[in-house]
């Protein structure tokens, strides 16, 4: 099964169609959670707590507010990739060398915080880079391979992390190879 055939979660969907259907409010009440913690915010109870049945987790919980969040504040939406793939993209927006040298050691710092981060601290690494794929040109994001990647942070084999890492330094690879 490839990234476009996966079955989009519900929840997912559910953001989505506020997107679609430009509920303007209902993404503000959602953008209030950015910088709080996940499910401290009581604007966005209305829009999340349907999803939340009484045997969720707390960490799954914390994941819903999390992207519901998160997708507030920047709803483009892709069927394809992981984050990985998306910060990717970023690399090829500066045209010096010089600049791009040190626009790419920062983005690969900021990336290994965001893969090494808590789960405690994952809010403010994500909000991080999804401002950084909002401001350079709008690059959409895969939510629901987030949401699951997300569900999944703390595991001790650290999967979710990996294919990140994969997706992100194994394009420079590939794409130094072609060169």
């Amino acid at each position: 099964m490839n990234d476009s055939d996966q079955k989009v979660h519900p929840f997912i969907s559910y953001l989505i169609s506020l997107s679609e259907s430009e509920d303007r409010g209902a993404l503000a009440e959602l953008r209030r959670g950015l910088g709080k913690t996940p499910g401290t915010v009581p604007e966005m109870y209305r829009y999340v707590v349907p999803w939340i049945s009484a045997d969720t987790s707390r960490k799954q919980e914390f994941t819903y507010f999390l992207i519901a969040a998160l997708f507030a504040y920047h709803p483009k939406h892709t069927n394809k990739g992981n984050m990985g793939d998306h910060l990717a993209l970023t690399r090829e927006s500066y045209s010096s060398d010089d600049a791009l040298d040190r626009r790419n050691d920062a983005l690969d710092r900021r990336f290994t915080h965001l893969l090494a981060s808590h789960p405690d601290d994952l809010p403010t690494y994500l909000q991080q880079a999804i401002g950084l794929l909002k401001s350079k040109g709008e690059i959409a994001i895969n939510w629901n391979q987030l949401l699951k990647d997300l569900r999944y942070w703390d595991h001790p084999d650290k999967f979710a992390q990996k294919q990140w890492a994969r997706s992100f330094w194994g394009c420079r690879k590939m794409a130094s190879e072609k060169s």
